[in-house]
């Protein structure tokens, strides 16, 4: 690959992505929600067996399942479809560079600009937590892994999803449909699946494991150094079964989404035979 033409093709996607007002209004969401847990100290809420930071942090994981996917899965829907639309895509192609290139570049720009409203909000998020006191910064850099890496899984989908329309609308509506789908019907999927069918924890513990969101909040959880009560039963089959290995398994399974959505998407974009 051209690293230069791959370069150029990024400055232009991030430029493009940065311009997107609902990126900004959900990184802006994303910080202001924090920064009022932090403010407001959450002596009534958060996981038991957590205190201080940890309840604090706990409960801006419900925050970061809602606005991180939100945000992966928005840019990256419009990543590909939004210049198949104007018909940017085509000129694009016509240039000397390859598609690869081209799809790689674009993947890095939108890369970017997610983890710049990212850092925005997360930056925010900590500095709140910091002035709160008691801060593990340990504990936060883990936690801030498994946002990135939970924004990109999303961002990846966003990716494939762009690459199958050739509408941003159809694009970004079908991505807010998937996000609502992982955030609200997962839950109520397990929760149904849980009350008719009676799994066992290893079986509940591999459909939870399917739905990205549920890894992440695992990860999150498990990292902030709670005690394994915290985790439901499934967690503490989890962590029986894998131990100390149980952040690294889960970061793994989400660096498999980073690589099977992308790699997905590529491939489809690779293939059509329009642009």
């Amino acid at each position: 690959m051209e690293m230069t033409a791959l370069w150029t093709i990024a400055q232009r996607e991030l430029r493009e992505a940065l311009r997107n007002k609902w990126l900004w209004f959900y990184s802006l969401g994303l910080a202001g929600l924090a920064l009022a847990l932090s403010r407001a100290g959450l002596a009534t809420a958060g996981y038991a067996g957590l205190g201080g930071f940890g309840r604090t942090a706990a409960s801006l994981v419900n925050a970061l399942l809602l606005f991180v996917p939100l945000i992966g899965l928005t840019v990256g829907a419009n990543a590909v479809a939004a210049d198949r639309e104007r018909g940017a895509l085509m000129y694009l192609l016509a240039q000397p560079v390859s598609r690869l290139e081209v799809f790689v570049g674009k993947a890095l720009g939108a890369a970017l600009a997610v983890f710049t409203a990212l850092g925005l909000g997360f930056g925010l998020a900590g500095a709140g937590l910091a002035s709160a006191g008691n801060v593990d910064f340990s504990v936060y850099l883990t936690l801030a892994g498994f946002v990135f890496l939970l924004a990109l899984a999303a961002l990846g989908i966003g990716f494939l999803i762009s690459t199958m329309t050739r509408k941003a609308s159809t694009a970004s509506g079908a991505a807010l449909l998937l996000w609502l789908g992982l955030v609200f019907i997962g839950d109520l999927g397990v929760i149904g699946a849980t009350l008719a069918l009676h799994p066992t924890a290893g079986t509940l513990l591999a459909y939870l494991l399917i739905n990205p969101l549920q890894i992440f909040k695992m990860g999150a959880i498990y990292g902030l150094r709670a005690t394994v009560d915290v985790l439901g039963p499934v967690g503490q089959y989890a962590a029986y079964h894998f131990g100390a290995n149980l952040p690294w398994l889960l970061a793994g399974l989400l660096l498999a989404w980073v690589i099977v959505s992308f790699s997905s998407a590529f491939l489809l974009f690779n293939r059509r035979g329009d642009v």
